[in-house]
């Protein structure tokens, strides 16, 4: 592991926290399913249509995985058929200004990345 530079006494067992940011938001959805949640609840087919492309068993596991991170909490309602919403914690809401930036990155560096291809 590198150094993080963040204490004189990191040695080998130290992760650098901008990789153990990484891993908990790594991968094409994470951060766009947060995205999706900032400031709304969403129901599973809600956050499926928004994002064309994720496969409903995709979904699930990185919604699963971003509840097990503590990023994403999850509320069931005891109805037929079952209803679940998902809802950015506190935690997750914390990511928003990270986000943001790679977001303002992106708009200054990528712009020829910024539109589609027509099809």
């Amino acid at each position: 592991m590198a150094s993080c530079n963040k204490c004189d006494e990191c040695d080998q067992r130290c992760v650098c926290p901008v990789e153990a940011t990484l891993a908990l938001i790594e991968g094409k959805w994470k951060p766009l399913l947060l995205l999706r949640l900032k400031s709304r609840t969403l129901r599973f087919n809600q956050l499926a249509s928004e994002m064309p492309g994720i496969s409903p068993k995709m979904l699930t596991k990185q919604l699963r995985e971003l509840e097990r991170d503590g990023l994403v909490g999850r509320t069931m309602y005891p109805e037929i058929p079952p209803r679940v919403e998902y809802f950015l914690t506190e935690k997750g809401e914390s990511l928003m200004p990270v986000l943001k930036s790679m977001g303002e990155w992106g708009v200054a560096n990528l712009k020829d990345k910024l539109i589609r291809p027509s099809s």
